[in-house]
């Protein structure tokens, strides 16, 4: 996979106060495709919400312009980054390719964040101090204090459902382990193997959830307001569905599986 880079950047401290202040340099990651009508605006609510943050815009070479769009962001500001790829490959894929950047240019937080207003950059600095004292902070739409602004009903059960059903199938606590507005420690993304993710849609977001439970790190969730987009369509399609209920439900059958071989061979106490 071929993709154009800017020169390497080396994130710099800003001197103002900040909830990331003590955190590190922090990478926001915005991966887009066909988001033209929504990139500008993200990108500055971004810089304004969490002004030490770096952006880095990887746009899987829209039709509509968005990279150029980026390209003209990041001219004007040192705080901006793109990264043009050279096709729409999924989400999954985006990330991971913004996380190698990131890790490379060595960074110590690294945040997900969708282009298109769904996730509330005013929000960010919830994400940041909650990971002061935790490993993976998940914006979270279904704990206490989270909501959905603006979704059908039929939207909110898929979600719930979904949610419901991944921590039946994988016996984890999560709530929202789909959600996509995320922040994660760097010793925690080199912890969980992204080598070997093969999970793209929104399955990739149970995927590292997941696997940072099982490595021992410690995963919050704090509420979030999720707003759907006013501007563009939306990638969600059943192809993403029926993906994320087929791996999960696999994974749930090895974890299940993998428990009961455990239990099994388990040597029995010896009586004294």
């Amino acid at each position: 996979m071929s993709q154009s880079m800017p020169p390497t950047a080396q994130p710099q401290m800003e001197c103002e106060k900040a909830p990331s202040e003590a955190l590190g340099p922090v990478l926001v990651i915005i991966p887009t495709y066909n988001e033209s009508d929504n990139i500008t605006r993200i990108v500055s609510r971004t810089r304004k919400a969490v002004p030490g943050a770096h952006v880095l815009i990887a746009d899987d070479n829209s039709p509509d312009g968005t990279g150029k769009l980026a390209d003209e962001i990041a001219a004007s500001d040192d705080h901006v980054h793109v990264m043009h790829r050279l096709g729409k490959e999924g989400l999954g894929a985006a990330y991971l390719a913004g996380f190698e950047w990131g890790l490379t240019e060595s960074y110590e937080v690294l945040v997900e964040m969708d282009a298109d207003g769904s996730h509330q950059p005013e929000q960010l600095p919830l994400l940041l101090n909650a990971l002061n004292d935790a490993d993976l902070v998940l914006g979270s739409r279904w704990v206490k204090g989270g909501e959905v602004l603006n979704w059908p009903k039929s939207r909110e059960i898929l979600s719930r459902g979904g949610n419901l059903w991944t921590r039946i199938a994988l016996g984890i606590p999560l709530r929202d382990a789909t959600g996509g507005y995320r922040a994660f420690r760097r010793k925690t993304l080199l912890g969980l193997g992204l080598d070997n993710v093969a999970s793209a849609g929104y399955c990739f977001q149970v995927d590292l959830a997941w696997r940072a439970l099982k490595a021992g790190f410690k995963v919050v969730e704090v509420p979030i307001t999720f707003i759907e987009r006013e501007y563009g369509d939306s990638k969600m399609s059943q192809k993403i569905v029926v993906e994320a209920l087929v791996l999960t439900t696999l994974w749930g059958i090895g974890h299940r599986a993998q428990q009961l071989r455990a239990l099994v061979t388990k040597p029995k106490a010896i009586a004294s």
